[in-house]
């Protein structure tokens, strides 16, 4: 009986042993199943975050978004928010949506996107594109009075970058780098993250720059005015896509925006306009 008991006390004890090693690799792998995202960005690549001296308020807005509820900026003061202005012709600002659906997601406690549809099309066809595309945040429509508020809308994709206190602390313009505006987004709700802070005069941000694939809205010497819809977007993404051809490597746009006096990249094009002026 001794010898018994014994027995059935060793097994019990190593039952208990197996079964308290068991919850102790559950709890562990489930630590590390939840974590990984907060320590990658911790962790990962260090980059050196860039941020406006001395940055003003801007003032709330509110307007209607594409499935008519009114929203309102005030509502999102105490989260970083990022004002994205884009449009569904712009190559860029569809290239960076699942990025931005993304991070939306990823901190959707401490971020609110808005994005601002620079589209002459209807309301009802930029929505349609948000829904095909999955867009998890609000998107009104511009009107002057937003892009008083967010001045220098000279190209697409432009994004503003909102701190908690309801300041612009940077300015995008281009495709967003989804890494640094990860960072960006940690930085400025408190949370860790492998970065320095750099702060820059917000004169820097004034001057149009087309990088990081940006599509100019205005071509200078060129009048789109005059085009119906349809035609202005199709000549906008033909200047915004053909080479010039005096050498500097460059889009036309870029390079009417870039060096306004070359006398090549000017009736190139006048021409490009023209051409889609006359086609049916």
């Amino acid at each position: 009986m001794n010898i018994r008991r014994a027995l059935l006390v060793v097994i019990a004890l190593g039952g208990v042993s197996l079964l308290y090693t068991a919850t102790r690799y559950a709890r562990a792998v489930d630590r590390v199943a939840t974590a990984p995202e907060m320590a990658s960005a911790d962790a990962g690549e260090r980059v050196t975050l860039r941020f406006f001296r001395d940055p003003k308020p801007v003032p709330s807005f509110t307007a209607r978004d594409l499935d008519g509820r009114e929203l309102s900026t005030a509502s999102f003061h105490g989260k970083v928010v990022i004002v994205n202005f884009w449009a569904t012709w712009c190559g860029p600002c569809r290239a960076e949506i699942p990025d931005l659906v993304k991070l939306q997601d990823k901190y959707r406690d401490q971020l609110q996107i808005i994005g601002v549809s620079e589209d002459e099309a209807p309301p009802e066809t930029v929505k349609r594109f948000a829904q095909e595309h999955h867009v998890n945040y609000p998107v009104v429509m511009t009107t002057p009075d937003i892009e008083k508020l967010y001045p220098g809308i000279g190209a697409l994709p432009t994004s503003f970058i909102v701190d908690r206190d309801a300041r612009i602390v940077q300015k995008h313009v281009g495709m967003l780098r989804a890494l640094t505006t990860e960072y960006e987004t940690r930085s400025l709700a408190g949370l860790p993250v492998n970065a320095s802070i750099e702060h820059v005069d917000q004169s820097q941000g004034l001057k149009l720059a087309l990088e990081n694939g940006a599509q100019a809205l205005t071509i200078p010497g060129v009048d789109l005015a005059a085009l119906p819809v349809t035609k202005r977007v199709e000549a906008l993404q033909k200047l915004n896509g053909q080479p010039c051809t005096c050498g500097c490597d460059l889009t036309v746009a870029r390079c009417r925006v870039d060096d306004p006096t070359c006398g090549v990249s000017l009736p190139l094009a006048r021409e490009i306009v023209k051409q889609v002026a006359a086609t049916p």
